[in-house]
This record gives C-alpha cells, structure tokens and sequence, in this order.
C-alpha cells in the first residue's frame, strides 16, 4: 500500500513539472525567423555576392541574439543551406503558432546605384518598384515542382493577381506595420538609407499564407558593389542582425510587456494592444455629423502611415489631405485621415487616400477609444 502511494505522489510531481514546464513555453514569445532562397534557389548574385547566403547569416545572427533573451522562442524555416517551397516557409511559422514573422533578404537592381534597405507588409500595390521586388521574390514558386497546380495558376511575373486578402488578415496589418516601423527606426539609428521613407506593402506569396503579423526585409542591395561587401562582411552583418533583433525586443516589449510571459487573450492577432493615446487632432477638424449621434461607440479611421518622425498636421506635408490625427505610441507615429462611424464612408476616405498617392493606407476600427478587429466592427 506504501509502495503504490508512493507512486502516486511521483505520478501527481511528474504531472505538475510537465504541466508547469507546459505553461512556461506556452508564455514566451514566438518569433519565426526566415532566411529567403536557398540551395538551387541562389536569390541575387552579384560579384560573388550570394543572396540566400547572406540572408541566412544574418537570420542565425539575429536568432542567436534572441535566444539569449528570456521568455523568446526562435524558430527557423531553414539553418542550412536547403531549398523551402513559399507556403510551407509560412506554414512552419503558422504549425508553431507564432507571434511574428519576419522574412530577410537582400535586394538587387541592374542600376547598381541603386542602395538602402526596404521593409515591407502584405498588401496590394500599384507601385512599379514594389511590384518589381515582389516579382523577384515570388518568382521562386517557379522552381516547386507542379507549382501551377499547386498555386492554383498563380502567375508569379504578375504579383498583383495573389488574391485572397481576407478581413481575418487584416487583423495583423497594424501590428505589421508596427513591427516594419520599429525595423526601419533601428536601421536609421546605424546609418542605413531607408528606400521611399516608409514601410512598404507588396503581394508576397511567403507573407501571404502567415497568419500573424509578420514583414519582409530588403537589407541592401548586392548588386551596389559598397553595400554588397557591407552585407557579405562579418561586421555589416552583425549590424544589420542586431538592428533586426533590437526592433523584435522592442515590439515584443510594447505589445507583450516585460513580465515572464503574457496573456494569449492579448495577442495581437487576435486584438491589437494600443497604448493610451496621446492623439493631437488638427484645428481644421470638424466634428463628424455621423459622431453626433454615435451611441455604439464605434469609430471607423484611415491609417496613412507610420512613421517615427513627427510631421506637423499641416495638409501640405500629407498631400492635400485635411483633418489630420497623430497618434503617438511608443517611438512610432500613426497618421489618420478622417474619422466616422459610418464604414461605407470609411471606404470614401480610403478611396480618396489612395488616389492621393497613400497606397498602403487601411481603415481601422475603434470601440470606444480602443482598438478592435475590422471584421468584427463590421458586423
């Protein structure tokens, strides 16, 4: 009888460690680095400059620095020198559920002028030279083998035809833009030239199928001789891994805190964290007729861009745009274009946004003063 109340005890200890051990790793944050290309799939070569292996030093460099910080989980959708078909890159991070995403690269132009790093976001675009990064990049589902099949006739010389931006993804579209912000603000912090003074949206096949909030990564060109060598160096590419690193830390300290560990009711995928804001409204702002009689609380705005300079809320520096918001959180800016609780109105001011050259602007939902998914604003 002893023996077996023993075992009991033994049987209830093993129980509690695993379940507490269970409940540690269930709490930290889960980061899925991607290093592009790889194997036959060489990316960007020039002057023996080797995208996928570049992309791939920096990826360990930045996984090694997060792994020395508590409560982060790295994994990868490659360590060595393997071929990884787009969607399956995505679905590694999606089998492990992780917090974010991030795909690094290295860019490359015939104008070999051409310099600076580029972050970008899933999302549609008519921009010729962000369609054009796209292209390259999606352009390897050409060596999977029954890849038309298999994209159901996807046409990767056209990225614009990559269809099926659901409301569900939209969910992540904030964080993502925040995470590519902090991104391009640790870049600037090391001297790094920013390509088009902004983060970028693009149709991405490798972002498209994560279901997270996640970002690409153009760390320079390989095809400038200067920035080719810095990024093909031990010490550029220690700069640029710590600079990616350091934009993850921060982003998981804004949105998931410093404790030993967080809420999973609080990811952002499921409901964006917003600091308190610290909105300043532009004197030209009238009140919203809609606003007036607004019981549910509900406000619909379009978010412009995000940004870690302050720009003044005058229409000359927003393209003729009127009725400016800042809001402030943390180091990032995020400008907004109208406001009102009518969504088809909402479509109006984004329409208008985008014909004003703000191509990757999205409208977001309030409830109250807080952030809430636009699918469920909707309904």
């Amino acid at each position: 009888m002893k023996i077996n109340n023993k075992i009991k005890v033994l049987s209830f200890i093993g129980l509690l460690a695993f379940s507490v051990l269970g409940y540690c790793q269930s709490n930290k944050f889960k980061v899925t680095l991607d290093a592009g290309h790889g194997a036959h799939d060489f990316g960007a070569v020039y002057n023996g400059h080797i995208e996928k292996n570049i992309s791939l030093a920096i990826v360990l460099k930045v996984g090694k620095i997060l792994e020395e910080q508590p409560n982060f989980e790295v994994n990868y959708t490659r360590e060595t020198d393997v071929f990884i078909g787009l969607v399956e890159r995505a679905n590694i991070a999606n089998r492990v559920d992780s917090n974010i995403f991030v795909s690094i690269h290295c860019n490359a132009n015939k104008n070999t002028v051409a310099d600076g790093t580029e972050t970008y976001v899933m999302g549609m675009t008519k921009n010729a030279s962000s369609l054009a990064v796209a292209k390259n990049e999606n352009e390897v589902v050409t060596l999977e083998k029954d890849y038309k099949q298999k994209y159901n006739g996807y046409d990767p010389s056209a990225p614009e035809t990559l269809i099926g931006l659901t409301l569900m993804q939209e969910d992540y579209l904030n964080n993502s833009i925040a995470l590519a912000a902090k991104v391009e603000d640790e870049f600037s912090s090391i001297g790094k030239k920013i390509r088009g003074g902004g983060v970028k949206q693009a149709p991405y096949m490798v972002l498209h199928k994560a279901y997270m909030p996640r970002v690409l990564i153009e760390t320079g060109f390989v095809s400038n001789p200067v920035e080719g060598a810095i990024l093909d160096s031990e010490e550029g590419q220690n700069a640029i891994a710590n600079a990616i690193a350091q934009a993850i830390i921060s982003y998981k300290k804004e949105y998931f805190g410093n404790g030993d560990g967080y809420s999973e009711d609080n990811r952002p995928s499921k409901k964006v964290i917003e600091k308190q804001s610290t909105e300043t409204v532009s004197p030209s702002k009238k009140e919203n007729k809609n606003d007036a009689i607004n019981v549910s609380g509900l406000v619909f705005k379009v978010q412009i861009a995000a940004s870690s300079k302050k720009m003044d809320l005058d229409p000359s520096n927003f393209k003729g745009l009127k009725n400016i918001e800042i809001e402030e959180t943390g180091t990032i800016n995020k400008y907004f274009y109208g406001s009102t609780s009518d969504y088809e109105e909402a479509k109006k001011l984004l329409t208008e946004a985008k014909s004003k050259g703000y191509n990757s602007a999205f409208i977001i939902a309030l409830k109250n003063g807080k952030s809430i998914p636009l699918k469920d604003a909707i309904k």
